[in-house]
Order: C-alpha cells, then sequence, then structure tokens
C-alpha cells in the first residue's frame, strides 16, 4: 500500500511522539508498505525552520532527506499518489 505522509506524521515518526497513532505507527512500520513524503512537507519543514517554530538537529535540506533514507521512506513525486 503507498501511504503519503503529513508533515506531522512524518516529524512525529521522527520523533517517536506519542501523538502519533497506534494505527499510523502500525502502517508506517510495516515494511511491504511504500512511505511516501510530498516536497511540499519539505518545504513546510523549512518554512518553520526558518520561522523559528521547529528546531532540528540539522538544516531542512540534509535533514528530511537523511530521515528519509534512514526510515526508508520515499521522496513523492506527482506520479507516485
Amino acid at each position: 500500500m503507498n501511504i503519503l505522509l503529513d508533515t506531522h506524521a512524518f516529524l512525529w515518526w521522527i520523533d517517536d511522539s506519542p501523538r502519533l497513532s497506534a494505527t499510523a505507527r502500525k502502517l508506517m512500520g510495516n515494511t511491504r508498505n511504500q512511505i511516501l513524503l510530498s516536497a511540499v512537507s519539505g518545504w513546510e519543514i523549512a518554512i518553520k525552520v526558518a520561522l523559528g517554530k521547529l528546531t532540528l538537529p540539522k538544516n531542512p535540506d540534509r535533514f528530511v532527506p537523511e530521515q528519509l533514507k534512514k526510515n526508508g521512506f520515499l521522496s513523492a513525486s506527482p506520479r507516485s499518489f
């Protein structure tokens, strides 16, 4: 199954936040599912960092791709939907 993540779900997964539901955790952790993150989420993350509303350990242009790779998620293009 293809699953397109919301920006919050992506960040909550990385942070192991209790705000991420058990159902979302199960779906995102299932290696048979293809987990996708839209480029729009990358922009949203970069904007939040620039506005001081989000703190990351690295610049978003490095952090997001590293987390995608680390977690086995893919960057989504419109054809991925």
